[in-house]
């Protein structure tokens, strides 16, 4: 089969990580027969330095007109003095509202062989974790009406958190659906105590529930969740929330699973169209030293293959290299602990590539 793949590369460590992805890609193609047209277009900062603008409209067509969108990661402190639309991670946002995509995919888990680098006791974590967080990702705060204005103490700044029924119940669909093929358990996080939002989306999540009799439901306020997920993360199995506690909460649920660098994700929307990314940032600071984590990026790639061209079969492949490797003690600096040798970038991603 042949697919046509969108691949933004980005900034800071973002070009070393997808290379990687892409050499793997290709090996699959080479192994089940399928041909993957790569096209590479800019966003970001490096958007910025080459055209003036952090998201060229080229790259958004190209993108349309793909079966899915590998990105690597945006930004840095280069383009701190870019202001309003046109920093870096707009492009991210606009992205994602351009192409339809508010379903955010993330799964946190933990592999037995890096149980060592979590760093909750292990008589809470047990020897493994899988949560999955689907966050809405293309409302709420981050989307909603901004401004200054003269306040009570002089001029203040205002965003606002404003989610429609509609937007809810999508979200909620999707996290139903998800927790259907998983443990049929799904907690969802809000601030329905002081947020009307929160009320409006707890609303809409019981009504949604109706429709899923066999899923286990649980509400919980996002700051307990927070908590929750470092006291007793096994609670959670599909966790469903809004766009700004879920870039919070998925970001602390990396954590404990012992770094940012393994964590893939899949922003979907309606049909299979899809773009997939690691969850870290562009990390500038070690950006061309080999040293960044490449499986974030490669388990995006498994992503990609499963949600979108759904290709299941493949996925499983690239995952399954992703534990071999790790279960013959091959580590990144970020999920290496006293006394194991540290792997680089091109080298981990070849001994993943190695065992497909």
């Amino acid at each position: 089969m042949d697919f046509k793949i969108a691949v933004i590369k980005g900034d800071g460590v973002g070009p070393e990580i997808m290379d990687e992805g892409i050499k793997i890609l290709e090996r699959i193609g080479e192994k089940f027969g399928h041909v993957f047209h790569i096209q590479e277009v800019l966003a970001g900062g490096c958007a910025i330095d080459a055209v003036g603008e952090c998201l060229p409209q080229t790259t958004l067509d190209v993108c349309k007109s793909s079966d899915a969108v590998l990105l690597g990661a945006v930004g840095g402190p280069k383009w701190d003095h870019v202001r309003g639309e046109q920093r870096p991670e707009k492009a991210l946002l606009r992205l994602r509202e351009s192409l339809g995509l508010y379903a955010n995919l993330r799964p946190a888990m933990i592999h037995r062989a890096l149980s060592d680098a979590c760093p909750i006791k292990r008589e809470i974590i047990g020897d493994d974790l899988d949560i999955l967080i689907v966050r809405e990702l293309t409302g709420g705060i981050y989307f909603g009406e901004r401004g200054y204005r003269e306040g009570k103490y002089g001029v203040e700044a205002y965003d606002t958190d404003a989610y429609s029924e509609f937007e809810v119940k999508r979200i909620a669909k999707i996290a139903f659906e998800a927790a259907m093929n998983r443990s049929k358990r799904l907690t969802s996080v809000d601030k329905a105590n002081v947020l009307e939002s929160s009320r409006l989306w707890r609303s809409v999540m019981d009504e949604v529930a109706k429709d899923y009799p066999q899923v286990a439901v649980d509400h919980m306020y996002v700051d307990n969740a927070a908590m929750q997920l470092i006291r007793n993360p096994k609670h959670f199995d599909v966790l469903v929330t809004n766009n700004m506690f879920g870039d919070i909460l998925s970001d602390e649920a990396s954590q404990i699973t012992g770094s940012i660098g393994m964590l893939p994700s899949a922003s979907l929307g309606e049909g299979s169209f899809g773009m997939y990314e690691p969850i870290h940032g562009s990390a500038p600071d070690i950006a061309g030293r080999n040293t960044a984590n490449p499986i974030a990026t490669v388990l995006s790639v498994a992503m990609m293959l499963r949600y979108t061209l759904e290709l299941p079969e493949e996925a499983r492949e690239i995952e399954s290299a992703v534990t071999s490797v790790l279960n013959a003690g091959y580590r990144t600096a970020d999920i290496a602990v006293a006394g194991e040798t540290i792997t680089g970038t091109k080298e981990m991603g070849e001994q993943i590539l190695n065992q497909i």
